[in-house]
């Protein structure tokens, strides 16, 4: 029987998934006492100041004469597909729960993918150690989720690295290891289920070997793509990269092979030899479909390749992200992107601005409507300069949600009130757990449109941190909506340009209207801020000018100097106002505090 087990850990966000995978690398000793650090595989700056894991991270460790592969996968609705990726490479996952908190909304989504894909599935209770861990209640919640045992529910510490070496003993006894005997003498395939770029060495893809064997100098083809390499180097991660002669079947590991364009390396794509090639490919993974799109242009024109091979290079580190070229009057050439969310956004600006220094204008998120014209043609419209006129719409449809919302009982009225402002629907209720202390979990429909900007922070406050919420596409329902146009110094600003259903429009443009009034630098002369559907004004208000102060330079004297002074600055604002308007640069901050309203 194989000494193999492939396993990742899958959680909520937050309730301790990379503290627990720095506890096994201590345990079974895979790093070095003096190079171990807090959140060890969250090797990006931005995961370890935000303390979130953004990208799924393979570890191969040793313990009791086993070879444990281990992935550490996100916990954020956002990353969904970086946990469905991992899900496909491995026997079996850790159900990781917070003895706090309990299930959540994410808890319960990311088990449903590692039930889809079959997989053995250990629950755990972590953060024994706190004062608040309440065992019993959130062990009652699994059951009623799982319908498994009181015993087979373990608990540990990911703090302290209490309970640690049973759970690794436990994933040892339970999860089936990979059929490697009988797929010895097959043609040899892999999955590829990750990639990222490396300067030097090209390429380098993250695989998981389901049949035969690779080594190094062997002639390999990727079958989506149909390139050809030759096999430079492969290894496991530990975490970091270590070089092994071979990779053996039911291992998971690295390939490099020189490979510098980057579309012929896919996520998904299954590898195989040259020589002897496998009859088909491995089944790949669902697509990630976008959710959000937003346009992406760089601030000065000139940086359109180096942006275009910065986002080449997070295409590859990141399979949910989509694009395309895009053209714009005002902004330039740049991109319209689509995301999986808003934090998936957030993270794509922060890495291009750290990883690649380049400073980018991003448009207003919008999410992808269906457009029946009136001479029959359809479209899709992801973007509002996309929109075609008014009199040319026969009907429109937007994309709705399938949301989960789990709370304490005590804040069902707040949640309630929140999503009917947004035009939810009400399903229906259930109970995870009974007792003083009930969780409730509240499924409802939502568009879409409603759900991207900020309605997780909205979540977060009503149900004082307690809420999480998990979403997935339901279908397309008609919908009445316009496009809403900012106008700053009366100038339009395309970027700021928003979809919006027509009966919320004004309420949408006086909330723009007022946070550019608090983001915007005020200038030498009056700006006005205007929010138009087509000609129509439906929201406006003032920047007052910056006010010079002429007569600070005097000393004392008569009064009639200092009026001198003032009347001059007067002819001068005079001569300003009939100029009309001057030009108004807009900054980043005001442009994310009208996404973030």
């Amino acid at each position: 029987m194989s000494s193999i087990r492939n396993f990742c850990i899958i959680a909520h966000i937050d309730h301790g998934k990379s503290t627990l995978a720095d506890r096994f690398l201590e345990t079974t000793n895979t790093v070095e006492e003096r190079k171990m650090s807090d959140q060890l595989l969250d090797q990006m700056e931005l995961e370890q100041e935000r303390g979130i894991t953004i990208k799924l991270q393979p570890v191969r460790m040793e313990h009791k004469n086993h070879t444990l592969n281990l992935i550490d996968t996100p916990g954020h609705v956002d990353f969904t597909y970086e946990v469905s990726r991992s899900l496909a490479a491995v026997e079996g996952a850790i159900l990781l729960v917070d003895a706090s908190q309990g299930v959540q909304a994410q808890t319960i989504g990311n088990l449903y993918l590692a039930i889809e894909q079959d997989l053995t599935i250990i629950p755990v209770l972590n953060k024994i150690d706190l004062p608040n861990a309440d065992v019993e209640k959130v062990s009652e919640e699994i059951i009623h989720l799982l319908g498994c045992k009181r015993e087979d529910i373990l608990a540990c510490s990911g703090k302290t690295g209490e309970g640690v070496p049973e759970l690794l003993d436990a994933v040892i006894e339970r999860i089936p290891p990979p059929d490697v005997e009988t797929k010895k003498e097959n043609p040899f395939r892999a999955l590829i289920f990750d990639s990222y770029y490396d300067d030097y060495r090209g390429v380098v893809a993250a695989i998981r070997v389901i049949d035969g064997c690779i080594k190094k100098g062997d002639k390999v083809t990727f079958m989506g793509t149909k390139s050809t390499a030759e096999v430079l180097d492969t290894g496991f991660f530990s975490p970091s990269l270590e070089t092994t002669p071979t990779q053996d079947n039911g291992q998971i590991g690295y390939l490099i092979t020189g490979l510098k364009a980057i579309t012929e390396v896919r996520v998904g794509d299954t590898v195989t030899h040259t020589k002897t090639p496998a009859a088909e490919p491995l089944p790949g993974y669902k697509e990630a479909k976008p959710m959000v799109f937003a346009g992406i242009f760089p601030k000065e024109g000139d940086d359109y390749s180096s942006l275009r091979e910065a986002m080449d290079k997070l295409k590859l580190n990141d399979a949910a992200l989509m694009y395309e070229p895009e053209h714009s009057q005002a902004l330039g050439i740049g991109f319209r992107c689509g995301f999986l969310g808003m934090l998936h956004l957030d993270i794509f600006q922060e890495r291009l601005k750290r990883e690649f220094g380049l400073h980018i204008v991003v448009t207003v998120p919008s999410v992808a409507y269906d457009v029946l014209k009136t001479n029959g043609d359809e479209l899709i419209v992801k973007s509002p300069q996309d929109l075609p006129e008014p009199p040319q719409i026969e009907s429109m449809k937007e994309p709705w949600m399938n949301v989960d919302i789990i709370m304490p009982d005590n804040f069902i009225g707040n949640v309630m009130g929140l999503v009917s402002d947004r035009k939810g629907r009400y399903i229906t209720t259930e109970y995870l757990s009974a007792g003083s202390q009930k969780r409730a979990m509240v499924k409802y429909e939502m568009p879409l449109a409603s759900l991207i900007t900020d309605f997780y922070d909205k979540l977060k406050t009503v149900t004082s941190g307690y809420g999480s919420m998990n979403y997935e596409l339901k279908n397309y329902e008609k919908t009445d909506v316009v496009r809403l146009d900012v106008l700053v110094a009366e100038e339009k600003v395309e970027s700021l340009s928003t979809l919006v259903w027509r009966d919320s429009a004004f309420s949408i443009g006086k909330k723009i209207v007022e946070s550019l009034k608090d983001s915007l630098p005020r200038q030498q002369f009056a700006v006005k801020i205007q929010a138009a559907i087509g000609g129509k004004i439906v929201a406006g208000d003032r920047l007052s000018a910056m006010r010079k102060d002429v007569t600070a330079k005097l000393y004392g004297g008569d009064v009639t100097r200092k009026r001198k002074l003032l009347e001059k600055q007067k002819k001068g604002k005079k001569k300003m106002m009939a100029l009309g308007k001057g030009k108004v640069d807009i900054p980043t901050e005001a442009y994310m505090a009208v996404l973030k309203r």
